[in-house]
């Protein structure tokens, strides 16, 4: 394999015209690529930071092999890779004088490519602590005992209520984003339909999100019990809920992600029926000299 057979593009249509098929083929293990191409096809790259997207794909004897994507200043995100895809990826990139801030991916494939990185770039990688499991559903099993209350679709009329909550997720989880009525439109929070779990006297106590069925996946995407609320069953059965309706819409495949060093959240998903994927990591690079 040569380098120069990755083929890049800033254009998410032709990116997806090209690779389309092979990312729906495994849509699941996907789900990174799948769900940024719809969303920068759907909103533009602008509303997530200044300078195009880059999209990238392996073409050999007429089947796409790997591909990746990377959001400007963000980590680039590739498919599964081979040793000799990563190692062809890197040397594509660093000849043409890319510098990368992080790689993320599965375990193996981040690795890979963040020690090809390190080959041909001199750049010193660093995994970063947190790392991720992608779980995916298999037959799902409500809860058992199932708390009392209700889920209740949240609408545009709600918009107050989905903020809020999105917002109580992002500070939970340390992400770096404002959310208010002004940046709203430019998060990735806006393109998902959400569930509140409420008691039978209405009080909400725990909200899960998901994504829209692209390439026959759903991902569930915001799950949130405030702590003075946890240990009810809420997390699970508002995630059951929102995993029916995933199911309900079409999808042929339903998945999450979980922080690997929460075993609570870990145990949960399974009990509800999800299966670990693959674990995922990211890895940072100092002294990048691309």
């Amino acid at each position: 394999m040569r380098p120069d057979d990755w083929y890049l593009t800033e254009d998410v249509d032709d990116f997806l015209a090209r690779a389309g098929d092979f990312l729906r083929s495994r849509p699941g293990l996907h789900v990174m690529p799948l769900t940024w191409a719809a969303r920068l096809r759907a909103r533009g790259t602008a509303a997530f930071g200044a300078g195009p997207a880059l999209f990238g794909l392996l073409e050999q004897a007429g089947e796409v092999r790997a591909a990746f994507y990377r959001l400007p200043a963000r980590a680039l995100v590739p498919t599964p890779l081979t040793p000799e895809q990563a190692d062809g990826l890197a040397a594509h990139l660093a000849a043409l004088g890319h510098s990368l801030p992080a790689v993320s991916g599965d375990d193996g494939s981040a690795a890979l490519f963040a020690e090809a990185w390190q080959r041909h770039t001199g750049a010193t990688p660093k995994l970063r602590d947190t790392r991720l499991g992608l779980y995916r559903l298999g037959t799902l099993t409500p809860p058992d005992p199932h708390p009392a209350g209700r889920g209740r679709l949240l609408g545009e009329q709600d918009l107050d209520d989905v903020m809020y909550w999105c917002g109580e997720f992002a500070r939970a989880t340390g992400e770096d984003v404002s959310i208010d009525a002004d940046s709203w439109a430019g998060t990735r929070y806006a393109d998902k339909t959400y569930t509140l779990w409420e008691t039978p006297d209405g009080t909400s106590v725990s909200v899960a999100g998901m994504n829209p069925v692209i390439g026959g996946q759903v991902q569930v995407d915001v799950v949130y019990t405030p702590p003075h609320l946890r240990g009810h069953g809420y997390a699970g059965a508002v995630t059951a809920e929102v995993s029916r309706a995933a199911l309900a819409a079409g999808a042929r495949e339903v998945v999450l992600f979980t922080d690997l060093a929460n075993p609570t959240s870990n145990a949960l998903y399974q009990r509800l029926g999800y299966r670990l994927l693959t674990n995922w990591s990211a890895y940072e690079f100092a002294g990048d000299l691309a």
